[in-house]
């Protein structure tokens, strides 16, 4: 589930290899990008323009910006990254893969947008998001990011005292339905063939969370368009303001085949990543990942976080490069 935020000037593509190029131009990318510019470093963000949270009216858990629309934040941070120099062209990148590397050995990558224009740089950094798998019950996506939520620390306070029905996909759901009792008193949990046992059955009882065996056929809305419940298969309209579920939650990994990332699976059908370490390095030399790329259960606050870690890495590890190279240098010319 993508939406694609609104258009804004895109700035050119360098000729020249730069420094470091950012696959991604959310919170993670934007604040990666950010270090690396203010380090004085050459940095192209490429950024496709479709956030996960673009559906979403505002952002919640971060300070300050609690509130605050994605769409706001993502341009103020357009335009903190081009302050330092940064570059922030909108575009999709169609391949990206190891390049031969330079005279003194340093690496090479290049990238190559949908329309055919190419970069190269010296490092990467992977900030390309995730994209969110929902359960293929009709009428549910058309309300995704409004009154279909996920996480109850982005949307759950807005969503507070509503008729909540939790739509379960898995293990998961029963820790969703935990977190969201919270916030509801009025909390019903619609199986859908997932298994229960007879303790969280207990649980549920304790806290007075009504479990619907019966399948749900569909999400249902109104002639305003709101939701208004789930028609399960027997017929049945069951009345809920708001649905909660837990997405599957996948990396974007379209165009970065070739850079031969290692990816890995999360237990109970949470999602797929990328594998990183720390400060968001990888297994591939001079690639990096920050961001829901690699951290699913990431917010923005965290998200960012990790951009800004992975962002001054790359910069020491070039500080690094950049040294042994003028040594090299230095030598060669004195014999």
């Amino acid at each position: 589930m993508a939406a694609q935020t609104s258009h804004y000037d895109s700035d050119a593509l360098p000729t020249k290899t730069v420094d470091v190029v950012v696959i991604g131009g959310g919170a993670a990318g934007l604040n990666g990008a950010l270090m690396l510019a203010r380090s004085r470093r050459s940095v192209v963000v490429i950024d496709s323009g479709t956030p996960r949270n673009a559906p979403a009216a505002a952002m919640h858990g971060f300070i300050v910006l609690d509130g605050t629309p994605p769409p706001e934040i993502l341009q103020r941070g357009r335009e903190q990254v081009r302050q330092y120099g940064g570059r922030i062209v909108s575009g999709e990148v169609a391949a990206s893969a190891p390049a031969a590397p330079s005279a003194d050995g340093d690496l090479r990558f290049t990238v190559t947008l949908a329309d055919g224009r190419t970069l190269t740089a010296r490092r990467v950094l992977v900030a390309s998001g995730l994209r969110d798998v929902l359960p293929e019950v009709p009428g549910l996506a058309e309300h995704w990011g409004h009154s279909v939520v996920h996480c109850p620390y982005c949307h759950g306070y807005e969503v507070r005292d509503e008729p909540i029905g939790i739509v379960a996909t898995g293990p998961l759901s029963v820790h969703h339905a935990w977190l969201f009792r919270q916030l509801t008193a009025d909390l019903i949990y619609f199986a859908r063939g997932t298994d229960l046992d007879a303790d969280t059955r207990a649980r549920f009882a304790a806290r007075g969370i009504r479990v619907v065996e019966t399948d749900v056929r569909e999400v249902v809305t109104g002639s305003d368009g709101a939701l208004v419940g789930v028609r399960l298969t027997d017929g049945t309209l069951v009345e809920r303001r708001v649905l909660a579920v837990a997405t599957r939650m996948e990396a974007r990994t379209e165009g970065l085949d070739g850079l031969k990332l290692p990816m890995e699976d999360l237990p109970d059908n949470m999602g797929r990543r990328f594998a990183s370490a720390m400060a968001g390095t990888t297994e591939i030399p001079g690639v990096w990942v920050a961001g829901n790329a690699t951290d699913l259960a990431a917010q923005v606050g965290a998200a960012a976080a990790a951009g800004a870690l992975a962002g001054s890495h790359i910069n020491a590890t070039l500080a690094t490069a950049d040294t042994d190279a003028a040594l090299a240098s230095a030598q060669k010319a004195t014999g």
